[in-house]
């Protein structure tokens, strides 16, 4: 039996005890919890009891443990959006050519060899309502995650992959609606432009879009599942030259696409008035040589891609340049207006006809040994947008 002396001198001692040691329980060690409760009943009264047992597990309720404290926004009033990414992976557009049933079964890729991949991420960027102020920028894994740091209210969001090299991303034209992505300038020496004026470019990385307008945020405890599909903004040309003579005297071989778009918005895929031409390097094949070629498209499209800006009629012209076995050089050029035309967005063009003649193949430097770095004539140059 406790004493009433005791009873009170260790209620005392509890009463002044700062409550975290109260919440370590050294008391437990000395009396069992029942025997203490029993204490406190008889001393305090159970009105009193209750309250005081009420006061000492307090801040055990109230506050929240160490490590389940680094997430606060997960569990409190927050602007919370899942993204859930899916990818449509075409690598060209049916117009007037339909591949999908065409495709022939001899050719070196099936048509679902040619379609890309999932690229490595996406970055999202949200604009306020008014189009023209960013306001935060997150990076996704490839299926989607949380966007991060968005305040509450009505937002725009552009997604695209972030795994480019030669995009260059046009973000700063005052308006989102007027966001562009090009690609970098390239320089090839001896090279004879086809179209007046045109900026030769490198091919553009795989690039794919998603863009919301007005999309309203409020706090909440859950977060809000956003679907987003994201869908391409560049495509594929598989451009085959085929020789009927001479094909055995070629070392190397690369070429030149020109009329394409030189840019494209980045809202709603549609391809800016600009013309550009693309280079590119050629594998030599058993019929002559073939290239797989990155492009925005035909440029003004959708719209009347079948005119310039200026009016005039859309045209579209091909190169192929050789090095012979000798040394020397040989270059073909092609109209190819109608072909692109009826693919304005990827697809398959198809030259023939081309021939080198012996005496074109004789001569020369008999010990040129042929390599891709017997060209040595790019030049990649990163051009500030204005």
């Amino acid at each position: 039996m406790v004493s009433k002396q005791n009873k009170q001198t260790l209620l005392a001692n509890v009463m002044h005890a700062p409550v975290g040691i109260l919440s370590g329980l050294p008391v437990v060690r000395v009396i069992p919890f029942i025997s203490l409760w029993r204490l406190f009943l008889s001393a305090l009264g159970q009105k009193h009891a209750y309250r005081f047992l009420f006061i000492l597990l307090l801040p055990l309720i109230t506050s929240c443990r160490q490590d389940l404290c680094y997430i606060h926004d997960e569990h409190s009033l927050s602007v919370k959006i899942d993204a859930l990414t899916t990818w449509e992976l075409e690598w060209e557009r049916p117009y007037d050519c339909n591949w999908i049933e065409d495709w022939e079964e001899h050719w070196p890729k099936t048509y679902d060899e040619m379609r890309p991949e999932v690229p490595e991420g996406v970055r999202v960027v949200a604009y306020d309502n008014d189009g023209a102020t960013p306001i935060g920028e997150t990076n996704l894994a490839p299926d989607g995650g949380r966007i991060l740091s968005l305040p509450e209210g009505t937002h725009d969001l552009l997604f695209y992959n972030n795994d480019t090299e030669y995009i260059v991303f046009d973000t700063d034209a005052g308006m989102l609606s007027q966001a562009t992505a090009t690609t970098r300038t390239l320089t090839r020496g001896n090279f004879v432009p086809l179209h007046e004026g045109e900026r030769t470019v490198n091919q553009p990385d795989i690039l794919f879009g998603h863009y919301i307008d007005n999309y309203e945020t409020k706090k909440s405890l859950d977060p809000d599942r956003l679907d987003i599909e994201m869908r391409p903004l560049v495509y594929t040309y598989v451009v085959c030259y085929e020789f009927t003579r001479g094909l055995e005297h070629v070392a190397l071989a690369r070429g030149a696409l020109a009329g394409m778009a030189e840019s494209v918005y980045l809202t709603d895929g549609h391809t800016g008035d600009e013309t550009v031409t693309v280079l590119f390097d050629c594998k030599l094949t058993s019929l002559g040589a073939e290239a797989e070629i990155t492009s925005f498209g035909v440029p003004n499209y959708p719209g009347h891609h079948y005119t310039r800006a200026d009016g005039t009629p859309a045209r579209y012209s091909l190169n192929l340049e050789v090095r012979l076995n000798n040394g020397k050089y040989k270059t073909f050029n092609f109209d190819i207006t109608d072909q692109v035309e009826q693919q304005p967005r990827g697809g398959i063009i198809y030259v023939e006809g081309l021939e080198v003649e012996d005496d074109e193949a004789s001569g020369g430097n008999s010990g040129f040994q042929p390599d891709v770095e017997g060209w040595g004539d790019y030049h990649d140059i990163e051009m500030p947008l204005s």
